[in-house]
C-alpha cells in the first residue's frame, strides 16, 4: 500500500536544507523516537540531537538523512515543519573532529559548577556530539 505524500521543510539558522514531499519522517523527541506520516495529528515536540530520516519512497535509496541538531518538529495539516540548529549529511561529518569535539564537550561539563548555563551548554553539546558521531560511525539512533 502507497503512502500519501505530505510537504516537509527542514529549516536551520543558516536557510533551508530540505523542503519536499515525503512518505515518512523518523526522528526523536525529548520524549522518544517518533515517526509521522500524512495526516498525522497537530503535534508541536522538541527535538533531541539524532539521525533525521526523511522517507521520498519505500526504498532504502529514497531516504534523505541528515545528523540533525536540537530543535522543533510541528506537525499541521499543512505539512511538517522541523526547526534544527544544523543539519548536516551524514557522508559530510568527520569521525577524528566529532570526537574532539566530543572531549572538548565533556571536559567543558567536568570543569562546570553544576546548574550553571555553563554545565547545560556542555550537556547539550556533549548529547548532540554523542549522537553526530554515532551516525558518523554508521549507527542509528
Amino acid at each position: 500500500m502507497a503512502k500519501t505524500p505530505f510537504r516537509t521543510e527542514v529549516l536551520t539558522p543558516e536557510g533551508s536544507v530540505f523542503d519536499d514531499e515525503v512518505t515518512q519522517i523518523s526522528t526523536r523527541t525529548k520524549t522518544g523516537s517518533i515517526g509521522i506520516l500524512a495526516r498525522h495529528q497537530p503535534l508541536l515536540g522538541m527535538l533531541e540531537p539524532t539521525e533525521l530520516r526523511l522517507y521520498r519512497g519505500e526504498s532504502d535509496a529514497e531516504v534523505v538523512r541528515f545528523a540533525a541538531g536540537e530543535g522543533y518538529v510541528q506537525v499541521s495539516p499543512d505539512g511538517v515543519l522541523l526547526l534544527v540548529e544544523e543539519a548536516h549529511s551524514p557522508d559530510s561529518l568527520d569521525i577524528g573532529d566529532l570526537r574532539d569535539k566530543l572531549g572538548r564537550a565533556e571536559d567543558a561539563l567536568s570543569s562546570a559548577e553544576d546548574g550553571t548555563e555553563e554545565s547545560r551548554r556542555a550537556s547539550r553539546d556533549k548529547r548532540r556530539w554523542e549522537a553526530f558521531l554515532r551516525i558518523a560511525e554508521g549507527g542509528s539512533q
